[in-house]
């Protein structure tokens, strides 16, 4: 009986769909987030690194679910010789954003620390070789009260339990 139980469930476990289920046990959605200035797993260009004009480039967003009350955005670098590089931590953003501008951030939204300690953007900026940028957004069941002076970490332990999709878009980037 335990053999035929343990065969069910892994069996069910294969034919699910690849969702990943949130800690109150609900199915978590797919958000879209694209970019006109680059495809998921291109190139971003120069002028939006370190090498450029170090500008967030323009990002957009759709299937927001509904019963979003805010977005978050994560901008990292898994590739850096230190560990993950942060880039970017925005919270806050009104759940209505469907864009965020280049250079700019939406009205209402948090700018946390990245790894340099700044409150803003900071672009790609490798060391060596080819490194990937993953620009992460979340769809929030609630808003957050987090100070400015917050970091990745601590955002993502304020949304435990509140992200109601996920979605992402990968760029790369290699100095010359």
């Amino acid at each position: 009986m335990r053999v035929q139980t343990a065969l069910v469930i892994l069996l069910a476990g294969m034919l699910m769909p690849a969702t990943v289920m949130g800690k109150e046990g609900r199915k978590m959605g797919d958000l879209k987030i694209t970019s006109p200035a680059f495809t998921n797993k291109g190139a971003i260009p120069a002028r939006f690194t370190c090498d450029g004009q170090d500008l967030n480039p323009a990002l957009a967003f759709d299937a927001v679910p509904v019963g979003t009350r805010s977005l978050a955005l994560i901008v990292d670098d898994p590739d850096a010789p230190v560990g993950t590089w942060v880039h970017w931590v925005v919270w806050n953003i009104p759940p209505q954003t469907r864009e965020i501008k280049e250079n700019s951030i939406p009205t209402g939204a948090v700018q946390g620390l990245n790894d340099w300690k700044r409150n803003r953007y900071g672009g790609p900026c490798p060391p060596s070789g080819i490194h990937r940028y993953y620009f992460k957004l979340y769809a929030l069941d609630t808003t957050l009260d987090l100070p400015s002076s917050s970091t990745k970490t601590a955002l993502e332990r304020a949304m435990e339990g509140h992200i109601l999709a996920k979605g992402e878009i990968m760029g790369t980037y290699r100095r010359h």
